[in-house]
């Protein structure tokens, strides 16, 4: 959600898709949190609105592609709609950006062979597999670009991320000298604290 809502506040039109889904059906996200385990914790996450149909989609009508992580890229990387779809944009050498998961899914679109790329580290194998090379990520916030393709570790890292698929859009993001105060607030949930935004 948060790359779509940020590539919105940038003034771009942004469709979001899903294989068999239409424009106005939900989409169910998850949250994921690393709690001191191997591995990262899943919780319900929110209502995603589509607002475009997967099956009207046009390659050559978008200047980009996000390709969020998560668990879903596990199972679309097998779907062959969304392969033939990534290897459109390939095709038209227009930026393509993944995070976390979502390299399997290029993975099997062979969009990564002899390119940098990094992601979640259980994701390394099947990109080592797929003839990428392999970038260890130093934190969980790192990306990378190569060409027109844009890779992050993990979602702590949507700022980079967004920075550099903005710039392979070939728009530029300056800061401005300018400085925001971010006020948040706890809140107990179970055993664990989430930090929640005022709006």
């Amino acid at each position: 959600m948060v790359p779509f809502q940020a590539l919105l506040a940038y003034g771009l039109s942004v469709d979001a898709v899903c294989p068999g889904k239409k424009a106005g059906d939900i989409c169910r996200t998850a949250i994921h949190d690393s709690l001191g385990h191997q591995t990262y914790s899943e919780s319900r996450g929110h209502n995603f609105a589509l607002n475009a149909t997967f099956d009207e989609v046009d390659a050559a009508k978008y200047d980009g592609l996000i390709i969020p992580g998560g668990r879903a890229p596990e199972y679309l990387a097998m779907n062959g709609s969304v392969i033939d779809l990534v290897k459109k944009f390939e095709d038209l050498r227009k930026p393509i950006a993944s995070i976390c998961h979502g390299q399997l899914i290029l993975a099997a679109a062979d969009s990564v062979k002899g390119r940098k790329c990094t992601a979640y580290p259980a994701v390394k194998p099947a990109l080592i597999a797929a003839g990428a090379h392999w970038v260890e990520p130093e934190t969980m916030a790192f990306c990378i670009s190569d060409g027109n393709l844009i890779t992050g570790a993990t979602y702590e890292g949507h700022p980079e991320f967004i920075r550099l698929f903005i710039k392979a859009l070939g728009a530029k993001i300056s800061g401005s000298g300018k400085r925001i105060l971010f006020l948040c607030g706890v809140s107990f949930n179970g055993s664990r604290f989430k930090f929640i935004a005022l709006i």
